[in-house]
C-alpha cells in the first residue's frame, strides 16, 4: 500500500571507533552497530522486525554476500536486502532509498550500517601479515569504478582523488583572484575549527585540535601531499569505524512506541551528478550540480538555510567545502561550524560510510538541541553531490516521492544540457591554456611532478564548436617551483604527446612546459 504522505524518521543510532589497531572484521563491526543502534531506540526487540538490510560498501574485505551474512549474523530475515555502490553519498543514499521503500509500502524498518577496518588492515600488512577473514567470494573482484577509467586520466596520475581535488582547488582559487599564500592560508583557517570539533568528539580517530598555523606548514610530520594541501588537509580513510541507523515510519515508531524524543525526521534530499571527467567540466571553479542539489533539498524541507542550526559538509578536500559554501551561500567561517563530526581529516573518513556517522551525530545533537540540520557528501572524483536536512520536527508539509523524482530528473537534464559536450583529446602537439594545476609531492615532502588541465587552442584543435582539452603532466623543476609561488591558472604551455608508466602499465599522456 503506497504512504506517499508518511513521515519517515531515524529512530536509533550508533558509532563505534577501535584504536587499537585489532578491529573485529567488518561482519561483525556491521552487526555490532546496528544491535546497538536498535538499542538506541529504546526499544532491542526491533530487530526482528527490520525488513530491509542495506550497508555502504566495504573497502576492507570483499564478502560472497555481504547483506546475507549480516542478515544470518543478526538472525533476521529481511525481505530486502541491500548493498551500496562506492562512493561517500552512500550514507545519505540509502537513508534515501529507505524512504522511498517505505513510502512504496515496500518496507516499514530499514536498518543502514557501515563499517571499515582499514587501519587494522594496514597494520597487518606492515607487519607482513595477511589478516583472514569469513565469507571470501570463490574470486577476486575488481575495484568497482562506477566509469570507466579514462587513459588520459591515468597517464596524468589522477587515480588519485586527492590530485583531482587539488585541481578544482586551483581552478576556484584563480577564478576569485586569490594569492596562492592567501588561499593556503585560509584552507588552513577553515580546518582548524574542525579540528578543534574533532577534540571534543570521542569517535574522531584524530582528536586533536590544531592550529591553522600547524595545519598550513609543510614539515616532515605534515608533508605537502597535492599543492596546495598538507597532509593535514586531507580525508583519513584508514580508520576502525563502524556506524549505523535505524529508518522507520512514523507509524512503526508509533506501534513500536518509540519515544518521541529520539525521533529524528527526514524533511528533504537531493541527488545530482557533474560529468565524471574533470576535464569535461565545463567550469572547473565550481558545482552546479552541488548548488542545485542543496536548494532542491532545502526546498522540499520546506527549510530555510538561515533556520538551520547544524551543518556538516562532507570534507575530503579542501575544494569540497569551499563549493559546498559557494552553493550554500555562507562563508567557510560560519558561525555555526561546517561539521559536527571533526570532519574526513580529523574524525576520519571510513570509504563510503562518513554520512553514516554525520547522519548519526547530528541526530544526536538534534535530540540534545532541536531544530534542523543539513548534511551533504561527494562521491568519486567532485561527481556525485547530495544533501539532506533533517529536523526533530515531522514535515509540515510533504513533496511526494514521484513527483520529486521527477523534478531531480529534469533538473539533471537541464545540468547535462548545460554543460554540454567537452573533448577529451589524447594525442596534442602545440600550444594550450592553462586551467587547472597542482604539484604531487612524495612522502619525502620533494616534488615528484605536476599535472594540469589545458584547454586546447581552437584552432589547431580543430573545432570551435565544441572546447577540446587535455591533461598533462610538467616535470621541468623550474615550473614546478613556479607553479607553488605564480599564478600559472591561464598560462600558456606547449603539450607534446609522451609515455608515462604508473599503476596500470605505460599509457601515452602529454608533456606540458611553459611557454
Amino acid at each position: 500500500m503506497s504512504r506517499l504522505d508518511e513521515p519517515i524518521c531515524i529512530v536509533g543510532v550508533a558509532t563505534h571507533t577501535v584504536r587499537d589497531r585489532d578491529a573485529p572484521e567488518p561482519l561483525d563491526l556491521w552487526a555490532d552497530a546496528i544491535r546497538a543502534a536498535a538499542h538506541d531506540a529504546g526499544n532491542p526487540a526491533l530487530l526482528r522486525d527490520v525488513d530491509s538490510l542495506t550497508t555502504t560498501y566495504c573497502q576492507t574485505w570483499q564478502y560472497d554476500d555481504p547483506t546475507a551474512r549480516l542478515a544470518d549474523e543478526l538472525g533476521i530475515e529481511p525481505r530486502h536486502r541491500h548493498y551500496q555502490p562506492i562512493g561517500g553519498t552512500s550514507g545519505q543514499q540509502l537513508v534515501d532509498l529507505a524512504a522511498r521503500r517505505i513510502r512504496a509500502g515496500e518496507s516499514d524498518i530499514v536498518a543502514i550500517a557501515s563499517a571499515e577496518a582499514l587501519a587494522t588492515q594496514a597494520a597487518s600488512r606492515k607487519r607482513g601479515e595477511q589478516r583472514e577473514y569469513r565469507f571470501k567470494p570463490e574470486t577476486k573482484r575488481p575495484f568497482p569504478f562506477e566509469a570507466p577509467l579514462h587513459p588520459q586520466e591515468t597517464a596524468a596520475d589522477l587515480l588519485s582523488a586527492l590530485n583531482a581535488f587539488a585541481l578544482f582547488d586551483s581552478a576556484r582559487r584563480a577564478h576569485r583572484g586569490v594569492a596562492l599564500d592567501d588561499h593556503r592560508r585560509a584552507l588552513a583557517e577553515m580546518f582548524a575549527p574542525m579540528s578543534e570539533v574533532a577534540a571534543r568528539n570521542p569517535d574522531a580517530w584524530f582528536p586533536t585540535a590544531r592550529t591553522a598555523d600547524a595545519i598550513v606548514e609543510a614539515r616532515p610530520d605534515n608533508r605537502m601531499t597535492a599543492y596546495p594541501y598538507t597532509k593535514y588537509m586531507v580525508a583519513v580513510m584508514d580508520v576502525d569505524m563502524a556506524a549505523a541507523v535505524v529508518v522507520m515510519s512514523e507509524s512503526a515508531a508509533n506501534r513500536l512506541a518509540i519515544d518521541r524524543d529520539r525521533r529524528v525526521y527526514l524533511r528533504g534530499s537531493a541527488y545530482l551528478t557533474d560529468p565524471v571527467y574533470v576535464a569535461q567540466h565545463r567550469e572547473l571553479h565550481h558545482s552546479p550540480a552541488m548548488r542545485r542539489a542543496a536548494q532542491f533539498a532545502l526546498n522540499t524541507a520546506g527549510v530555510h538555510l538561515d533556520d538551520v542550526a547544524l551543518l556538516d559538509i562532507y570534507s575530503c578536500f579542501g575544494s569540497s567545502l569551499f563549493f559546498a559554501c559557494d552553493a550554500l551561500g555562507i562563508a567557510p567561517d560560519d558561525s555555526r561550524g561546517l561539521t559536527v563530526t571533526g570532519g574526513l581529516p580529523y574524525h576520519g573518513g571510513p570509504g563510503s560510510g562518513y554520512m553514516v556517522h554525520s547522519i548519526a551525530a547530528i541526530t544526536r545533537r538534534l535530540r540534545e538541541a532541536r531544530g534542523s540540520a543539513l548534511v551533504s557528501g561527494v562521491g568519486m572524483i567532485n561527481t556525485k553531490h547530495t544533501f539532506g536536512v533533517y529536523s526533530c520536527d515531522p514535515p509540515n508539509r510533504t513533496v511526494e516521492p514521484p513527483t520529486a523524482a521527477i523534478d531531480l530528473a529534469a533538473e539533471q537534464t537541464r545540468l547535462d544540457d548545460e554543460n554540454g559536450p567537452i573533448d577529451i583529446v589524447d594525442d596534442y602537439t602545440g600550444e594550450a591554456t592553462i586551467l587547472a594545476l597542482t604539484v604531487v609531492h612524495g612522502r619525502d615532502g620533494a616534488a615528484r611532478h605536476g599535472i594540469a588541465v589545458v584547454e586546447l587552442d581552437a584552432e589547431q584543435a580543430g573545432s570551435a564548436s565544441t572546447p577540446r582539452r587535455a591533461y598533462a603532466r610538467f616535470l621541468d623543476p623550474d615550473m614546478l617551483v613556479a607553479a607553488e609561488q605564480r599564478e600559472l591558472v591561464g598560462a600558456r604551455a606547449h603539450l607534446v604527446p609522451h609515455p608515462f608508466t604508473g599503476v596500470m602499465g605505460e599509457q601515452s599522456g602529454h608533456l606540458a612546459r611553459l611557454v
